[in-house]
C-alpha cells in the first residue's frame, strides 16, 4: 500500500493533520484533531529515507511497542500508531511545556533549581522503571516539565528497553545504544537491561547543568567511551567550589562506573535529593581532586579483567530497594508500642538489605492555641523530638546512609505522614496502633486514616498487653 502525503490538511486514519511543528532528523511532529479526543495531541512520523540506519525503524518499532503500555504523568498518553506497511506514525498527548535543553544556554544552573529538576526527573524514571521499562537515553531534551503541574516527563523511547518485550535493538545491533556523553558503562559494554543506567545518565545531566561541564566530555568512539568504564570525572567542586558537598555525593554517587555503588533505585536517588539535609557526606562528597591514576589503573584492571553480573529482573531489583518509613510514636506510654514497631522494622529490613528506612515523627501542632518551641527544662522541642528518634533507631544498627530522620510538625499527624509518603514515593509504611479507646473508635485513629488513605502498604503493629488498656486520647505524635 502506498503511503499518503502527509501535508496540512490531510487525513489519516480519522486524524486531521495540521502544522508542522518540528523537523528533526530522526522524525517529524505534526499537530492533528481527531473528533473524540478533546486533548491537544501531536503525531509523530519518522524520517525513512533511502539508506537510513536500520536503526531508526526498528527504534521507533520499539516506541511503537512500549509508549501504548505506559500510564500516568511521567509520559505522553498514547492514543493510535501507524503500521509500517502504510504510513509508520505515533499519535500521542502533546505535553505543554519545555524540556531542559534551553537551560544548556544558561549553564551553570543553581544547585537548588538542578536539585529540583533532579527529584522531578529521578521521580518519572522510578515511576517508569515500575512499569518495566527502562529508558536509556535520558538526556536534556527528552525530559520536560509539565507547565502546569511542574512534573516530569520522560519523551522519545526509540532506546529505551521493555522487560517484558524483545529487544529488538539488541537482538539486531552490536553497538552500545545512547547518546555520547549521557551512555552508562553497562551500556558501552552492551548491557541494556539494568536501571541503573538510568541514574548514571541522570547523573551526567545534573553534573553538566551545575558545573556547565560534561563529566566524560563528548566522545565520538567506542574507544573514548570505554573511558567512563574506570576514568573518574573531575570532582564538581574542583570546578565549581561553592557546589555543596551533599549534592557532589549524590552526583558522582550516580557516576560510579560499577552499578552496584551507584543509588540501588531512582526513587532512593528522589528520596535524597528532596531531602539533601539528610544526605550523609563522605570523601566522595567533599573531594575536590579526581582520583590518583592508581585507583583508575585498579578499576580498568577489575573491569578488564571481570565479567559483567548478571542483572535482576526489575521487579525483584526494586523489590529488594524499597523506601520504607517507620512512624514512630515517641509520646509518654508509649515505649512498648515504640519498641514492638522496632522489631518489626528490624525484621522486615533484615529481609531487604537494599532498603532505605525513614523514621519520621509528627509533632502535633495545636489549631488555635499557641505552639511554644521550648519544653519544661528550655529545651527545643524539635530538636529533642529528633534526638529520640534518633535513639529508638539505633537499636537497628543500620549504616548511616540507609537511615534518615524527619520530625514533621502538623496539626493533623495522620495527613501529614500521608502527605510525606505520597511526596517520597514510600514503598512500605510501618506504624504503630494504640489501644482502643471510646474517644479513638468515635474520631478514628491515625493508623486507621493512614492505612485508608496511604498510596502504599500499610502493616500496623500493637503491642499485644496494650489490646484491652484503656488509652487516653492521642496528643503529641502518630501513632
Amino acid at each position: 500500500m502506498a503511503r499518503q502525503a502527509l501535508v496540512t490538511g490531510s487525513t489519516i486514519d480519522g486524524f486531521l493533520v495540521g502544522e508542522k511543528l518540528h523537523a528533526g532528523g530522526m522524525a517529524t511532529l505534526w499537530r492533528v484533531t481527531r473528533a473524540d479526543i478533546d486533548i491537544p495531541i501531536v503525531m509523530k512520523v519518522p524520517m525513512i529515507l533511502d539508506g537510513d540506519d536500520a536503526t531508526t525503524i526498528v527504534g521507533f518499532e520499539m516506541e511503537q511497542m512500549i509508549l501504548p503500555l505506559l500510564t500516568g504523568p511521567h509520559a505522553p498518553r498514547c492514543f493510535a500508531v501507524g503500521d509500517f506497511s502504510a504510513q509508520p506514525y505515533i499519535v500521542m498527548e502533546y505535553v505543554q511545556g519545555e524540556s531542559l535543553l534551553p537551560l544548556l544556554d544558561r549553564m551553570p544552573i543553581a544547585v537548588e533549581d538542578v536539585r529540583e529538576i533532579g527529584a522531578k526527573t529521578a521521580a518519572a524514571l522510578a515511576d517508569l522503571h515500575r512499569q518495566h521499562v527502562i529508558h536509556l537515553d535520558v538526556k536534556p531534551s527528552n525530559v520536560m516539565m509539565r507547565r502546569e503541574t511542574g512534573e516530569a516527563v520522560l519523551i522519545d523511547y526509540g532506546l529505551s528497553r521493555h522487560e517484558m518485550l524483545p529487544d529488538l535493538l539488541a537482538e539486531e545491533f552490536k553497538l552500545p545504544m545512547g547518546t555520547g556523553p549521557y551512555i552508562s558503562p553497562e551500556q558501552v559494554r552492551g548491557n541494556r537491561a539494568d536501571p541503573r543506567s538510568d541514574i548514571f545518565s541522570l547523573g551526567v545531566l545534573l553534573y553538566h547543568l551545575a558545573t556547565g561541564k560534561r563529566p566524560f566530555g563528548y566522545p565520538r568512539s567506542k574507544r573514548a567511551l570505554r573511558k567512563r568504564l574506570w576514568r573518574h570525572p573531575d570532582p564538581p567542586r574542583a570546578l565549581a567550589p561553592e557546589i555543596p558537598p551533599w549534592f557532589q555525593e549524590i552526583v558522582l554517587r550516580c557516576l560510579e562506573s560499577d552499578p552496584a555503588k551507584r543509588y540501588p533505585t531512582a526513587a532512593q536517588l528522589a528520596f535524597d535529593l528532596q531531602n539533601p539535609d539528610q544526605v550523609r557526606v563522605t570523601i566522595r562528597g567533599e573531594r575536590t581532586k579526581r582520583a590518583g591514576w592508581l585507583s583508575g589503573f585498579r578499576r580498568w584492571w577489575r573491569v578488564s579483567t571481570a565479567d559483567p553480573e548478571p542483572v535482576a529482573p526489575m521487579a525483584a531489583h526494586m523489590t529488594q530497594a524499597p523506601i520504607v518509613m517507620a512512624a514512630v510514636d515517641l509520646s509518654e506510654g508509649m515505649e512498648v508500642l515504640a519498641e514492638t514497631l522496632r522489631e518489626m522494622v528490624e525484621r522486615l529490613l533484615r529481609t531487604l538489605p537494599g532498603a532505605r528506612l525513614a523514621c519520621v515523627n509528627v509533632l502535633r501542632q495545636n489549631r488555635i492555641a499557641l505552639n511554644y518551641p521550648l519544653d519544661e527544662q528550655g529545651r527545643n522541642i524539635h530538636v529533642q523530638r529528633l534526638v529520640e528518634l534518633k535513639e529508638w533507631a539505633r537499636p537497628l544498627g543500620l549504616i548511616a546512609e540507609q537511615t534518615t530522620f524527619h520530625v514533621l510538625e502538623a496539626t493533623d499527624p495522620a495527613a501529614a505522614l500521608i502527605d510525606y509518603a505520597r511526596s517520597n514515593k514510600v514503598d512500605q509504611i510501618v506504624i504503630g496502633a494504640r489501644a482502643s479507646s471510646t474517644l479513638r473508635r468515635y474520631l478514628g485513629s491515625v493508623s486507621s486514616q493512614v492505612v485508608a488513605e496511604a498510596p502504599c502498604t500499610v502493616t500496623v503493629v500493637r503491642a499485644p498487653q496494650m489490646a484491652d488498656a484503656t488509652a487516653e486520647p492521642e496528643q503529641a505524635s502518630a501513632g
